[in-house]
């Protein structure tokens, strides 16, 4: 069995190999909620690169390097592949700095840093060709979904469904993929949210992206704009949404021409994230053994509960919440 701390020294090797023996300091850069852990590769002459460790029997890192040339392509600033050990799970990237949007974001920046974020949106979606990307289908949507009964309801709140509570669940789950598979079908980042957005030149930096799918147009927008670490009140959500509307349309991407129908799909399918991240969220401290994702599960309990009040269809999940969630 391979350590972590194995891994690195490997890693310190093949980069030293890459680097054709140039002398570098290697530190944490970062990580994630799967098993990639990144450094920062600092030379001595003032170069920067990203190092990513990607364990191969537990990542894949040819979906990353496939979506980094799908999205250069299409006029986003993504890390470059400099060099890549797909056997040892190794990928040597460029680096877009240290500076998340959510850690920059303010009272003064928020509005300039967001255009710039559903600008860089519009263009991922515009770039969509059939057969890049595997689909977001109901398979997929559900399976996210099933997370939050299994690992928030039964593993973090201990409780099992009754009969009555899971047909209720069943029913909501059928409303909100119904709604995601009517919509348009474009490149789906699947986690475009702040955490994950760099401030960099050229604006933003896009990290994550490995997961990237065939899917619904809403679905990153309402990422960026109902955040797992940062909230926005209702104002300014509705005003940036109706801003990437206006110019989704502008753009000719296929969004629905009535903004109360866009609105509608976009909350829906906000919800349906909402669940699967609640789900998510508990796995990780369970079986991974990472706690702090908790600490954000009451913002997605505010938000779910928010559109499950809105709309009569889903007033079934609004009971449940209250039964199970409080």
């Amino acid at each position: 069995m391979i350590h972590a701390d194995d891994r690195r020294t490997r890693l310190e090797r093949w980069l030293a190999a890459e680097l054709h023996g140039a002398s570098f300091t290697l530190t944490p850069a970062s990580e994630d909620a799967s098993f990639r852990r990144y450094f920062r590769a600092r030379l001595e002459d003032g170069r920067s690169f990203v190092a990513m460790d990607a364990p191969p029997d537990k990542e894949d890192c040819r979906p990353f390097i496939r979506i980094a040339r799908l999205l250069a392509e299409a006029g986003v600033h993504a890390p470059t592949v400099h060099a890549q050990d797909l056997a040892a799970g190794f990928l040597l990237l460029s680096d877009l700095g240290t500076r998340t949007y959510l850690a920059e974001l303010n009272a003064a920046n928020a509005a300039a840093l967001m255009v710039d974020a559903i600008d860089a949106l519009i263009r991922w979606q515009l770039a969509t060709r059939a057969g890049e990307l595997p689909p977001y289908d109901e398979a997929l949507l559900r399976r996210e979904m099933n997370l939050f009964p299994e690992w928030y309801v039964a593993r973090h709140r201990r409780i099992t469904l009754d009969a009555e509570q899971a047909q209720a669940l069943e029913g909501i789950f059928a409303r909100l993929v119904q709604s995601a598979l009517a919509q348009p079908v474009v490149y789906v980042h699947r986690d475009y949210m702040p955490r994950n957005l760099m401030v960099a030149d050229p604006n933003p930096g896009v990290l994550d992206f490995q997961d990237a799918v065939m899917g619904p147009i809403t679905y990153d927008v309402v990422s960026l704009l109902r955040d797992a670490f940062i909230s926005w009140d209702e104002e300014r959500v509705l005003d940036w949404s109706a801003r990437y509307w206006e110019k989704a349309k502008h753009a000719n991407l296929p969004v629905a021409q009535d903004f109360g129908e866009f609105w509608r799909a976009f909350e829906w399918m906000g919800l349906q994230r909402h669940l699967k991240v609640l789900g998510i969220f508990a796995r990780i401290n369970y079986r991974d053994g990472k706690p702090k994702y908790l600490e954000d599960t009451p913002r997605f309990l505010t938000y779910a509960r928010a559109v499950a009040t809105r709309y009569r269809e889903l007033a079934p999940l609004a009971k449940l919440l209250d039964e199970v969630a409080a």
